[in-house]
């Protein structure tokens, strides 16, 4: 029931934002970077060419191996908590975020960035708040939205602030690309562009036009499966689409392109995250493991890399603004990653939450190489290979540990045992002692969730059938 929750104010301070001069760039950079942030949603770790080459995508695979991999790079276990955590640069603890909407009281990154000078646009998933107007893309820093607030069970599909009804019964991913290169083609390249472009796919429902399945995945016999890989080939499409489009109009020469999952896939939609623990939803890395790279022609000394150093969703906003010459809010819990990533240098980034939940009574951090699970990590705890595998298909799908205390802990070594198949909590006992400590003053911080239950003001039917702000 995520997709029907709505927003309530958290009390969260307002931050201010400082910025350094435009002579923080280099000599050579005469303008900030572009920057086109693309996230597909509910894209697993091992649903990408560069692991499964069962997988059809040439252009990401392309992008990735000229780029940076982000091997490390962690991301919530639900889509809406990571995509705060993008744009606010908290973790969702820290706002009351951990499953549901965003407060007002704070400065997003796009809010950020054109205050910089950038032109910024947003092209697809919200999913961010929407009961007022002024919770939603075009009141919170963008100068233009096209997509949907928030998701299924009814009409939810907007231009800026008026509802699209021609764009009925339209593939998603084709209206994201077509708007995106619109976004492209009609810039001005003198300013600074910002492009936010979190697409729906591959996120259930599994639908695609026969061709991506018939082209580039007929060889995959599990039939959602052969699905799924059409979507993700459709997907790997248009990023394609896009970025040779940004080649023709010269953005490449100044531009970051960055590409997350917002979490991990879910098996039961033929997501996979083999060989890592888990799914979307759950604590374990297969739920939040980030599958992503950044790409950039000029802006990365050392292309065709993998960067090992530990990064969460919370960093992004500090390392964008780093890279403009900017600061982000003072106060974030994200941390600039850019010298780290550029120099090959060890993160600044030592530790980091996964989640407290008090809903859910779980919770999860890391500490070095160390991660300590509180409760139960979720509904998906065991490892999925892909359907078509030698390894061969687990028996089990959905295994709900219904019976697991809100205080058993489990420990584990990420960087000895990043499959998580080894408790060692019974090995280490001053370790799980100092992880025990440092959540409980992690704790300390904690916002109760937003997560209140349905309100029937928020009926579409009170919105000619249409998800609607005004209600609030």
């Amino acid at each position: 029931m995520e997709d029907r929750r709505w927003i309530l104010f958290s009390s969260v301070l307002m931050t201010t934002l400082f910025v350094r001069p435009l002579s923080a760039l280099s000599a050579s950079q005469q303008q900030p970077p572009h920057i086109v942030f693309i996230v597909a949603d509910d894209l697993g770790w091992n649903d990408v060419g560069w692991r499964d080459p069962n997988m059809y995508t040439p252009n990401l695979d392309r992008l990735a191996r000229a780029g940076t991999i982000l091997s490390n790079s962690y991301v919530q276990p639900l889509c809406s908590p990571t995509r705060s955590a993008i744009l606010s640069g908290y973790f969702p603890y820290h706002i009351g975020r951990q499953k549901a909407f965003l407060s007002p009281a704070l400065k997003l990154l796009p809010e950020a960035l054109r205050e910089f000078g950038y032109a910024t646009h947003m092209v697809g998933k919200w999913h961010l708040g929407y009961c007022n107007w002024q919770y939603t893309p075009t009141f919170r820093g963008f100068d233009t939205f096209y997509g949907f607030y928030n998701g299924e069970g009814a009409y939810d599909f907007r231009r800026d602030e008026a509802v699209s009804w021609e764009d009925a019964g339209k593939y998603s991913t084709s209206l994201f690309a077509d708007r995106a290169m619109d976004v492209l083609m009609t810039h001005d390249k003198s300013q600074p562009l910002f492009l936010y472009l979190p697409f729906q796919a591959p996120h259930f429902p599994l639908q695609v036009p026969n061709y991506y399945e018939d082209e580039f995945c007929s060889h995959i016999q599990d039939t959602k499966r052969r699905t799924y890989c059409g979507m993700v080939a459709m997907l790997d499409e248009a990023v394609g689409n896009i970025t040779d489009l940004m080649e023709t109009l010269g953005y490449m020469n100044n531009t970051l392109l960055v590409f997350t999952s917002d979490n991990g896939g879910r098996p039961e939609d033929a997501g996979n995250n083999w060989p890592l623990r888990g799914a979307k939803g759950t604590l374990w890395e297969g739920g939040t493991r980030g599958t992503g790279f950044i790409y950039s022609r000029t802006l990365l000394p050392n292309q065709g890399t993998v960067h090992e150093g530990l990064m969460h969703a919370v960093d992004w906003f500090p390392t964008i603004m780093s890279l403009v010459g900017g600061m982000a809010p003072i106060g974030i819990d994200g941390v600039s990653q850019w010298e780290s990533i550029v120099t090959g240098s060890e993160s600044p980034r030592t530790e980091f939450v996964y989640n407290i939940d008090e809903i859910d009574n779980n919770a999860a951090i890391r500490l070095g190489d160390w991660k300590l699970i509180e409760g139960s990590p979720g509904d998906f705890n065991d490892w999925y290979p892909p359907p078509d595998d030698d390894v061969g298909q687990t028996t089990a799908i959905h295994d709900a540990e219904d019976t697991v205390s809100a205080r058993q802990l489990r420990l584990f070594n990420i960087k000895d045992d990043p499959t998580e198949r080894n408790d060692v909590k019974d090995e280490y006992p001053e370790v799980l002692a100092e992880m025990k400590e440092r959540l409980r003053k992690w704790r300390e911080s904690l916002v109760p969730a937003n997560f209140p239950p349905d309100d029937p003001a928020a009926d579409p039917n009170n919105f000619d059938g249409v998800w609607s702000p005004g209600w609030c």
